[in-house]
């Protein structure tokens, strides 16, 4: 049995949640401040967008984008003679789009349920935008931030349809785990497809139990305050 699917499904998970985390951090802090419903309800909808799409739709486009023969793939061929198209970094892309709408909308759920009159009163003691984000808005908004990271990493490692269409499905490269398991069903190693499937089964269960320490963690410390 080829154990390289979980580390390559690590690293792809790992690298895609230092991304996801940021962009849907500060993406979801964005929307938040928008005092215009509308232009709110475009950038959600576009942000969201990714969790809607079926995974092969979103791996066609992206194919679509970073092909050899496209004008972004070509241009970072001939500018830094680099493939991004069937290569570990496409596979990282993939997990980014696909988990970035988890991540986004976590944060923007956590960021909405902090009480107002703690940014109003910030904003009359003076402090600036950029203050009141790290010092009274993530502070109080982080379980729920944290619950989205755990949430995106999971559903990166589980990445199977824009990562089959445009990383590929390459053995100790971009053969994720739920790639190896195609893999091994098709090629008739059940034996295989079964240890593989153990392995994201354990995963899931401890994202799963994670999240509910956190939650859990969150509840206890609103009744803290509440008395």
């Amino acid at each position: 049995m080829d154990w390289s699917p979980i580390w390559v499904s690590m690293k792809t998970a790992f690298a895609a949640i230092c991304i996801t985390f940021f962009l849907g951090v500060f993406a979801a802090w964005a929307v938040v401040r928008m005092k215009n419903g509308r232009s709110r309800a475009i950038w959600d909808g576009i942000l969201t967008m990714p969790l809607v799409l079926p995974p092969t739709v979103a791996g066609f486009f992206l194919l679509y984008l970073l092909g050899v023969k496209r004008p972004v793939g070509r241009f970072f061929i001939e500018q830094f003679g680099v493939k991004i198209a069937f290569s570990w970094g496409a596979a990282v892309i993939a997990a980014v789009v696909i988990s970035f709408p988890l991540m986004y909308r976590s944060a923007r759920g956590a960021f909405e349920q902090v009480e107002p009159n703690l940014i109003f009163v910030a904003r009359t003691l003076g402090m600036s935008e950029w203050t009141i984000f790290w010092k009274v808005l993530l502070p109080n908004a982080l379980p729920g931030v944290v619950s989205g990271g755990v949430l995106a990493f999971a559903r990166g490692m589980g990445e199977f349809g824009a990562t089959a269409m445009v990383a590929g499905n390459i053995a100790g490269k971009t053969r994720t785990l739920p790639l190896a398991v195609y893999s091994a069903v098709a090629a008739g190693d059940m034996d295989s497809a079964h240890r593989y499937v153990l392995v994201i089964v354990v995963i899931s269960f401890a994202v799963v139990v994670f999240m509910n320490a956190v939650s859990g963690r969150k509840k206890t410390k609103g009744k803290g305050c509440g008395k």
